[in-house]
């Protein structure tokens, strides 16, 4: 099962990538078809909703291991979260390029009087030493530490659902699905303790 899990785990995780170029090739091809009026927003609203997505299925690893009895699922947890973490930095390059064009006073400015802005860069910092220490060498250095810092997952994915709450302006449907399914996630890890 392992070794048909993580191809199809990875192809899946790709698919939202390999889907986003394809509308932006289109795009080129005739403009606002397939990325609408701004396709700039477009993507960057692409990138940030899967990577909410995808960090919300690394955070729910733990449970489906526990719930389906499976421990093979566990080793899926950290290509996973490599894929979240690729996600949300897509996702900041993208409002990097396409809306401040890489400007760093204008991101000091959003970043000091934007709330939303703050608590997105708080989910892409506490997912980066998670990212770069993922390894299996990071994990012997670190020993317990490890999974101390790997706790992060929690503030990020916090921080991921105020950041996209505090975003939108109509519709919250989105918002209150994913915090339900954090809430649930978070139930199931206070009860198995």
């Amino acid at each position: 099962m392992q070794r048909v899990l993580k191809p199809l785990l990875f192809i899946g995780l790709s698919s939202p990538l390999l889907w986003l170029g394809w509308q932006i090739w289109i795009e080129i091809q005739a403009p606002t078809t397939a990325l609408g009026a701004d396709p700039g927003e477009a993507i960057v609203h692409f990138l940030g909703e899967w990577a909410i997505r995808v960090l919300l299925l690394a955070f729910s690893i733990s449970p489906l291991r526990d719930l389906l009895k499976q421990p093979f699922i566990a080793r899926q947890r950290r290509m996973v979260g490599l894929f979240a973490f690729a996600y949300a930095a897509l996702h900041l390059f993208a409002y990097l390029f396409f809306y401040i064009q890489f400007e760093w006073a204008a991101l000091l400015d959003d970043f000091v009087e934007r709330a939303f802005i703050t608590v997105g860069i708080a989910a892409l910092v506490c997912l980066l030493p998670m990212a770069i220490t993922s390894t299996h060498g990071w994990q012997r250095r670190l020993k317990r530490n490890w999974q101390r810092l790997h706790l992060l997952v929690y503030p990020a994915v916090a921080f991921a659902i105020i950041h996209l709450y505090w975003l939108t302006k109509d519709g919250f449907a989105e918002v209150f699905v994913y915090a339900i399914w954090f809430a649930l996630l978070l139930t199931h890890r206070f009860l198995k303790r």
